[in-house]
């Protein structure tokens, strides 16, 4: 196993077993999603005419259904005095104008409706490809200090609770307001006295949803943040099911998921309990709209000021008037899980990024790779440094060997080549240019890396060696796999190399992946080669047939090995052993025995401990 200085924890965070933080400014992620929608401008104009004309149709026909009701109520009134018949014809006119009306207004709804998915979708669309191409610009370091589970949540469930909150919540935030404005002008040219009283609901409405909203933020917060720990979770654990199987901790397992997940529970259970009790408190304060109506509509029809029919448009706009209400008090819950959601995923798209170009870069485009680590020093944390003063000249075609205990820091040295890291002070240069200058995919177009953590991609094993270089011939990628010793065992599968790697990489062996993942550095032909414990995973023999493929592979490039087994580097230029982050011996194999120093003491304790020797 290679050093674990710095590398990424897999266990649950702290964020998720401590106090739950503070939720943040709900207006601050608010105007910064609707900045973010402002590109969509034009589609939102379109999508604010459709629902205002659908409003204005559809608040007019109670006023309309209402003169339905007084010729009936007249009609009735003039049959039993003898005096008149019920105008029927009259009556289904307005029936039919009514009917005309409401159809206009759902037409309209509905192209809101479709512009907003548009829009929603869209918005989602857009996020998942920032966070995408976001992804590749984050140091190194933000990866290693959280769960991928929790990167992923925000990918996957924040980005669609956002887009739920963007679909169901603006357009009916929208046409509510929409309605309260054009119910208020239709109550108040039936009865300004009826309307002011109905009035005297808001405040009681206002009161409602503000205090709930205050109390249910948090815990909407906090079930996001929660979610994402539980997705951390159920991700380590699947990726790990074999070990918890075999050290006997399903029951350990189950304890830290139950712990996580009732806390998602009860977090989920208090934002939807109190955001809750807010559509009953909002019906109540309905029917006390209608009781007031219903009395004073009653009282205004005896003196004559007002018309049966419009007691009925009353009672209708006074449940228009507080059913938008609730609906925005129902809107506001939806925004606060879609801006908790937003916060979190702008969180992420807020973090620093790498310096990915630098000016007047260096081209890499004809460099021999003598590399020069000129008093190095670095530290994950500026106050615990791990590599004290690394200084080694390494010219061009050597095969460099670093070895040493686990946690010595010679996975770390490799990072800082790679740049996924940048010293704290001291520098790195390729041909004598620093590797600051470089940008930092060029960089890395020089270098090539076998790591001990192998990765594949669900595909054919074809595509998964071709990823080294994807212009490569087929043939290429044959001749790579020959050198890595790998194509008798892909030949003996049922499809060859178009035999598919499922995506828990079950139907091979890690051993196996370790043999493809070395094709495919050797297809990728870089002028510096990094092997990270490249043989860890191989069998003693195979590894003997990949040590000479890689002697070949090595002529003419400059070569760093990191191994355990000192076995396999007896041939190497320059042995580098290093100890709690300094260089403590260098030198050739024989050189180092000879001296009877640490590497003697490491390389013979490796055979008194059972490891073998290769001959």
């Amino acid at each position: 196993m290679s050093e674990t200085s710095g590398r990424r924890q897999r266990g649950p965070m702290k964020r998720g077993g401590g106090p739950v933080e503070k939720p943040q400014n709900f207006r601050r992620s608010a105007l910064r999603l609707l900045r973010y929608m402002s590109r969509y401008k034009i589609p939102m104009m379109f999508m604010l005419l459709c629902s205002a004309a659908g409003t204005v149709f559809a608040i007019a026909g109670p006023r309309i259904l209402g003169q339905a009701t007084t010729k009936l109520f007249k009609g009735l009134i003039a049959k039993v005095d003898g005096t008149g018949v019920i105008d029927f014809a009259g009556i289904s006119r307005i029936l039919l104008t009514v009917l005309i009306l409401y159809l206009i207004s759902a037409a309209f709804l509905l192209a809101e409706g479709l512009i907003m998915a548009h829009i929603s979708n869209d918005v989602s669309y857009q996020l998942r490809r920032d966070i995408a191409a976001k992804i590749n610009k984050i140091p190194m370091s933000y990866f290693e200090r959280r769960p991928y589970g929790d990167v992923l949540s925000r990918v996957t469930n924040d980005v669609d609770t956002l887009q739920q909150g963007v679909n169901q919540s603006l357009t009916q935030l929208v046409s509510s307001l929409a309605t309260i404005v054009g119910v208020f002008i239709m109550m108040l040219m039936i009865s300004v006295r009826m309307t002011l009283a109905v009035m005297l609901m808001i405040p009681l409405s206002v009161v409602t949803v503000s205090v709930t909203m205050r109390h249910s933020q948090k815990y909407f917060k906090a079930q996001q943040d929660y979610l994402g720990e539980v997705n951390g979770q159920v991700e380590e654990d699947f990726a790990g099911e074999s070990v918890i199987k075999a050290f006997n901790r399903e029951e350990r397992s189950i304890r830290r998921f139950d712990g996580s997940n009732g806390k998602l529970y009860t977090s989920a259970w208090k934002s939807q309990a109190i955001s809750g009790v807010m559509m009953p408190l909002m019906v109540v304060i309905g029917h006390m709209g209608y009781v007031v109506v219903a009395v004073l509509g009653s009282i205004f029809v005896v003196h004559g000021l007002i018309q049966v029919g419009d007691i009925q448009a009353m009672l209708q706009y006074t449940r228009n008037f507080t059913q938008p209400i609730q609906q925005i008090g129902q809107v506001l819950n939806m925004m606060q899980s879609a801006a908790a959601a937003a916060e979190r995923v702008f969180e992420f798209l807020d973090e620093e990024e790498e310096d990915q170009t630098v000016e007047q870069a260096v081209d890499p485009e004809g460099l021999l790779g003598n590399v020069c680590f000129d008093h190095v020093s670095f530290g994950y944390q500026p106050d615990k440094i791990i590599i004290h003063d690394f200084c080694a000249e390494v010219r061009n075609g050597q095969k460099i060997a670093i070895v040493g205990p686990t946690g010595a820091g010679k996975t770390t040295m490799v990072k800082l080549l790679m740049r996924f890291y940048d010293v704290n002070s001291g520098s790195i240069s390729i041909d004598g240019h620093n590797v600051r200058d470089f940008n930092r995919s060029e960089l890395r177009s020089l270098l090539g890396m076998v790591l001990q953590d192998t990765w594949l991609f669900g595909g054919t094993i074809m595509d998964n060696i071709r990823y080294g270089k994807l212009d490569a011939t087929d043939e290429e990628v044959r001749e790579a796999a020959r050198a890595a010793h790998v194509d008798h065992f892909i030949m003996q599968q049922p499809d060859g190399y178009e035999t598919v790697i499922n995506e828990e990489m079950s139907n091979i062996s890690q051993g196996q992946k370790q043999l493809l993942t070395i094709a495919r550095a050797i297809l990728a032909d870089n002028q510096i080669l990094i092997l990270d414990e490249a043989t860890s995973s191989v069998d003693t023999w195979t590894e003997v047939q990949i040590q000479k493929a890689m002697d070949r592979l090595m002529e003419g490039r400059t070569s760093f090995i990191i191994a355990h087994r000192l076995s396999t580097i007896r041939n190497a230029d320059m042995i580098l052993v290093m100890n709690e982050g300094d260089i403590i011996e260098k030198g050739t194999h024989e050189e180092l025995l000879a001296q009877g120093g640490f590497y003697s003491d490491l390389y013979y304790s490796q055979f008194e401990t059972g490891e073998e020797e290769t001959a």
